[in-house]
């Protein structure tokens, strides 16, 4: 990996020079032809190079396999053939004439296996192999960086050419296999693959869990207890204390009768602490983000799905016009599976923590984080800020609210991994209870309580962050605060005692951000896959988002139990997982991606072909609707269709009347005032949100209207700008939470 470097204050003369843009005709023999995937990424870049270069775009993949045929000979060592699509042959005749003209040619693609391969289809589709062909890899989009890349430049690597090609025609193999089963057993447009129905049988397992979960009924006894001061009882001299032993054995209280007959036996009760346990803790910091973790602690934090958290990350690495300074990438790439951080990085960020924190802050030696997931690849960096010195409120300016959220979580996420681990004092009091003539000794009192609380002594990272929590993980111990001070032998009033009633709770639904951590854990798809298959499997209709989690519909589950059913091995989460690790060592020269084709193929076709002669036609169900066709008068059915459900009459074929499934919002339409705005899909499967009088009024949001008058310009509505909910107007951009609560 090349040197990675913190951009000095001062920019070279060459970041600031506007860029250079060349049609293929005025290319000539002394420039440099760099290539990289988007017109962003290319026009930051293009200010950092000299007069010579030439930067251009290729738009993402150049070749592909064919859509229309499975593209791979597999009688001839599973030989693809890859095509120009439509869509890329201007650009790539544009690229190849450019390529004909320059001297040499430097492929700058994206930094993984994904971006290696794509430098290599351009080698290919374009012709620079007949010219001196560079491939140069940088981590960020910097000055220096980009400089040191292109100083240092090195061949294309054919073992991550291979792992990328390895896994593009095995998932073609699986796809083209299984997808068409599926169109002849359950319904036209369906699809498999490898990783996303690994995905899908995890999102399938979590609600079959649910719904075989039997809630059982505990008790809980606390006491709220205070010092004996002779006065009335303060706020700090009170605290609460749970019951965690009875005549020497573990409370269990399973039914209420219990606790109350435990509450009937401290009627009269004294109360006395039998000891006072204090000591210090450390709480240390998370390790920088990965593309996983950053997914995870978007979704807690700011509400943004999977999908919006690497579009707001990409535009953060592409490069950002910071006016005087020019443009430059605030982060490194985005999609990495390590937690390793560059020294320079290292050294800036403490010399950062020093000024703003104080050098009490700064840990004795920069901090090592391991990683725990399968396959990760330490070669890379974590995402963190490409200059540690440039704090978010230095660029807000220069941000839209969404890229200003996301940067000031990376860039505090990142401090805080450079910052001494925060000090706790801890506190646990044991106390006794029972009758006073049997309480001489509190250790050996009937009833047992304890109460713990914890205190921060000094902050260390968490001046700067703290991790977010998941729904079901224990309360912080924070949160409790400091128990008042208290001695052993010391007696205490009771304020009361408070029995409460508790059922246990299944396993809850998985958000997208949870399964892209199950998919990690499990080892289950790379970085660059998580946001796609989830995308999948919702465009498929496979999963519904309920309240914000992941349901799989019938559909889903349907498909689910076929593939587990006729394919065991082959979606089987472990399988999956060795497939992934074998990958990763053709990516490392270790393993031959052909050999590896030939072991998977050869049981997958006896596999398929079984499929194909015991695999019974399933049929979906048509649901009821309130809806009468006003063609015929029939009642109307809720199908099922290629972009989600809709509505159709039960006439069918004698009737073929059809219409969308509105799902209404309660919103009157801001525009026509006539209709309602009803929730839509896009051909892709994305929600979106339009007046039910289309195509009479066109009235159109990608974010769900709300009836809440914005407070600064009085439009009628405002959207919800996130997934918790905070509301903006699109009007006049005025947002903010407190407006949501109201809401």
């Amino acid at each position: 990996m090349p040197a990675t470097t913190t951009p000095s204050a001062k920019k070279p003369a060459a970041s600031r020079r506007k860029p250079t843009t060349r049609s293929p005709s005025k290319v000539t023999a002394n420039d440099k032809l760099v290539i990289v995937e988007s017109p962003a990424k290319a026009r930051t870049i293009e200010k950092y190079l000299g007069r010579n270069y030439i930067v251009k775009a290729s738009m993402g993949h150049v070749r592909d396999l064919p859509k229309s045929s499975l593209g791979v000979n597999v009688d001839d060592d599973f030989t693809p053939t890859y095509l120009v699509p439509r869509d890329k042959t201007k650009i790539v005749k544009d690229l190849k004439e450019s390529v004909q003209r320059a001297g040499e040619i430097y492929l700058a693609t994206d930094p993984d296996r994904e971006g290696e391969a794509i430098a290599w289809h351009l080698a290919q589709a374009t012709g620079a192999t007949e010219k001196p062909l560079h491939r140069v890899v940088f981590h960020e989009i910097t000055p220096e960086a980009v400089n040191e890349a292109i100083a240092h430049p090195r061949d294309i690597d054919a073992n991550l050419v291979d792992a990328q090609q390895a896994r593009r025609v095995l998932d073609r193999l699986v796809g083209y296999g299984v997808s068409p089963l599926l169109w002849k057993k359950v319904k036209r447009g369906l699809s498999a693959g490898r990783v996303q129905s690994a995905a899908l049988r995890i999102v399938v397992e979590r609600e079959r869990e649910i719904q075989a979960f039997v809630p059982r009924e505990y008790w809980t006894l606390e006491a709220e207890l205070s010092k004996q001061t002779g006065k009335p009882p303060r706020k700090q001299d009170t605290f609460r204390a749970m019951l965690n032993r009875v005549d020497g054995k573990k409370a269990e209280l399973t039914q209420g009768w219990e606790a109350q007959a435990i509450v009937d036996g401290l009627e009269g009760a004294r109360y006395r602490v039998a000891a006072v346990t204090k000591k210090e803790g450390q709480r240390r910091p998370a390790a920088p983000f990965t593309t996983s973790t950053l997914q995870q602690e978007a979704s807690r934090k700011l509400g943004y799905g999977v999908r919006r958290t690497m579009q707001i990350a990409q535009e953060l690495y592409e490069g950002v016009d910071l006016g005087a300074d020019g443009t430059e990438g605030l982060i490194t790439y985005m999609r990495t599976d390590s937690t390793t951080i560059a020294a320079v990085a290292q050294q800036a960020a403490r010399a950062v923590i020093s000024v703003r924190y104080g050098p009490e802050y700064v840990p004795d030696r920069p901090p090592l984080y391991a990683r725990k997931s399968k396959g990760a690849q330490e070669a890379h960096e974590a995402v963190r800020p490409t200059a540690p010195r440039r704090d978010p409120a230095s660029v807000k300016s220069f941000l839209s609210p969404q890229q200003f959220k996301l940067y000031q979580l990376i860039w505090q996420r990142f401090l805080a991994s450079q910052m001494r681990p925060a000090i706790l004092d801890q506190t646990a009091v044991d106390i006794g209870a029972g009758q006073p003539d049997r309480i001489v000794d509190p250790a050996k009192a009937p009833f047992q309580f304890r109460a713990t609380g914890s205190v921060v002594r000094f902050k260390g990272f968490m001046a700067v962050y703290q991790e977010g929590r998941d729904e079901g993980d224990d309360v912080d111990e924070l949160e409790k605060g400091a128990l008042p001070p208290l001695e052993a032998a010391e007696d205490l009033d009771l304020l009361k005692l408070l029995p409460e009633q508790h059922f246990t709770q299944p396993p809850p639904r998985f958000t997208e951000a949870a399964l892209v951590k199950a998919l990690e854990e499990q080892g289950i798809g790379r970085p660059s896959t998580y946001a796609p298959t989830i995308a999948t499997l919702q465009a498929r209709a496979y999963v519904a988002v309920e309240e914000k989690k992941l349901a799989p519909t019938e559909l889903g589950s349907i498909v689910s139990d076929l593939l587990t059913e006729h394919f065991p091995t082959l979606f089987d989460v472990g399988f999956t997982s060795k497939l992934e690790e074998e990958l990763d060592e053709i990516a490392t020269g270790e393993r031959q991606w052909v050999p590896t084709m030939r072991e998977f193929y050869t049981p997958f076709t006896a596999t398929l072909a079984e499929a194909e002669r015991t695999m019974e036609r399933v049929r979906i169900k048509d649901e009821p609707s309130d809806e009468v066709c006003e063609k015929c008068g029939r009642p109307m059915v809720i199908k099922l269709g290629r972009y989600g459900k809709f509505l159709a009459c039960s006439g069918f074929p004698e009737c073929r009347n059809s219409k969308p499934l509105l799902q209404r919002i309660g919103v009157e339409c801001p525009t026509c005032h006539q209709g309602e705005v009803v929730e839509r899909r896009s051909k892709k499967g994305r929600a979106f949100f339009g007046c039910e009088r289309y195509p009479a009024c066109d009235f159109v949001s990608w974010n769900k209207p709300v009836a809440v008058a914005c407070p600064r310009c009085a439009s009628p509505y405002m959207v919800e700008a996130n997934r918790r909910g905070d509301l903006k107007c699109p009007a006049c951009g005025q947002e903010g939470t407190s407006m949501a609560k109201s809401a």
